[in-house]
């Protein structure tokens, strides 16, 4: 659960970090060279991973966007909510986690038919990479906005 907060907490940030404007072209552009740069994608890899891959994200984002309204829901209501409306949130968390998990599985499948094993399981560390550099961009304007304050 903590992994899919960091994943919107990521995805809020990138919008204060990249400001106003086209931020989510500037927010892809860096992701597709990040992934290619650290997949080592061959144009004939690139062109069939990528809309494998964006597939994967959209579907992805749907369930965590899900998973996070009743999370924010059951937060905000906590107090107010009967034990039947809690029990149901907490089946359905539990339903949408392994829901992404069989996408997971299923996307799985699908990036081994594009690309090598090896480049698979880059790609998964691609991912985890690519959050830490959003979190290092965000904590270095953070540094930067702070020492400004100074």
């Amino acid at each position: 659960m903590k992994k899919y907060y960091l994943l919107i907490f990521f995805i809020l940030c990138t919008g204060m970090v990249f400001g106003q404007g086209n931020r989510r072209e500037v927010f892809d552009a860096q992701k597709v060279a990040f992934f290619t740069r650290h997949l080592d994608l061959s144009a004939a890899e690139a062109k069939l991973f990528w809309p494998i891959y964006d597939e994967f994200t959209e579907k992805r984002d749907e369930i965590v966007q899900e998973r996070n309204s009743i999370s924010r829901d059951v937060g905000q209501n906590f107090r107010n909510m009967s034990e039947k409306e809690l029990e149901e949130a907490g089946d359905k968390l539990i339903s949408l986690n392994l829901k992404e998990a069989e996408l997971k599985a299923e996307y799985h499948e699908k990036f081994k038919e594009v690309l090598t094993p090896s480049k698979v399981v880059r790609l998964y560390n691609a991912e985890n990479g690519f959050k830490n550099y959003l979190l290092n961009q965000l904590r270095s304007r953070r540094e930067d906005a702070a020492k400004l304050k100074e």
